[in-house]
């Protein structure tokens, strides 16, 4: 995966094609600089072998359900800080929000694990109406918060992991779901998890959500003239979709990441058609009747 001196250049770059998004894309350009300059000591890291590993992908379960981390509070405190203060100016409810959040996580009752989807399930719900948060909040603070130490995380067993020992649309990793995708060179279908920075593959014609695998109910959406290469994906069954990129004709794309945070206008044509998105973006977080740019 990009190192975090790569994403701020890529992101600095998609910004000098897209003017238009500057203003409204300025919190992620907080959440990298916060990632760059986070280097706490003692963050652990997975130790699992790859026998072990390759046993837990076979059986279709992610590394993080019997090796969840134990992350220090205050070493994440520097990465949630800069980005809590951005949401807090979006609005009173959001600031209100986010004082609930601090003062949650402030006294102890929020610990950085109970925030991971792959772990807590229909805690994170719990979770989101017992502080009064929206999950739209709740899973944005997570994903821009929790991404750098879950990569030293799983720093070790990544270069384990082979697409052939995994057929599943969760990150095999943190069983997070898929943020974006990427058709290679080759046509194959890449999956990229906006959380810890886990990269799989599953087949083309195929629902990551419900896994429907119906070419009838299964919808792609293309871009076309200065968008061509750009692309949405979407389930007619669950109405799932997720953002792309066909890197045969978008050869000089940037990596997942930053096309994800940089593509809002997709994210206004699929939730236009009735689509929801599994991961967060910062159109669920803008007001109705607002769009980027």
């Amino acid at each position: 995966m990009p190192g975090h001196a790569t994403l701020a250049a890529e992101w600095e770059d998609l910004l000098t094609r897209r003017p238009a998004f500057q203003d409204s894309l300025h919190l992620f350009g907080v959440v990298l600089d916060a990632w760059g300059r986070w280097a706490p000591p003692g963050i652990p890291v997975l130790g699992l072998d790859e026998d072990e590993c390759r046993r837990r992908w076979h059986a279709g379960v992610a590394v993080i359900v019997s090796s969840p981390p134990a992350f220090d509070r205050d070493s994440i405190e520097p990465l949630l800080a800069p980005v809590l203060q951005e949401l807090a100016a979006l609005g009173e409810e959001e600031a209100q929000a986010v004082s609930r959040f601090a003062e949650a996580w402030d006294e102890g009752r929020l610990a950085p694990e109970s925030l991971l989807p792959g772990l807590s399930g229909e805690g994170r719900r719990r979770e989101s109406e017992a502080l009064g948060i929206s999950a739209d909040l709740l899973s944005f603070i997570t994903y821009v918060g929790l991404r750098p130490p879950l990569e030293a995380y799983f720093g070790r067993v990544q270069p384990l992991f082979s697409p052939d020992l995994w057929d599943v649309g969760a990150c095999p990793f943190c069983s997070a779901p898929p943020a974006f995708a990427d058709l290679a060179d080759d046509g194959k279908r890449w999956l990229s998890c906006a959380l810890c920075g886990g990269r799989w593959s599953i087949g083309r014609l195929r629902c990551p959500f419900c896994d429907n695998r119906d070419a009838r109910t299964l919808t792609r959406l293309a871009a076309e003239e200065q968008e061509e290469g750009y692309l949405i994906e979407a389930c007619d069954v669950c109405r799932g979709y997720i953002k792309g990129v066909d890197r045969r004709v978008r050869w000089n794309a940037a990596s997942a990441l930053i096309e994800d945070w940089g593509t809002p206008h997709l994210d206004v044509i699929a939730r236009g058609k009735g689509y929801w998105r599994a991961t967060p973006s910062l159109i669920q977080l803008a007001p109705p009747g607002s769009t980027p740019g």
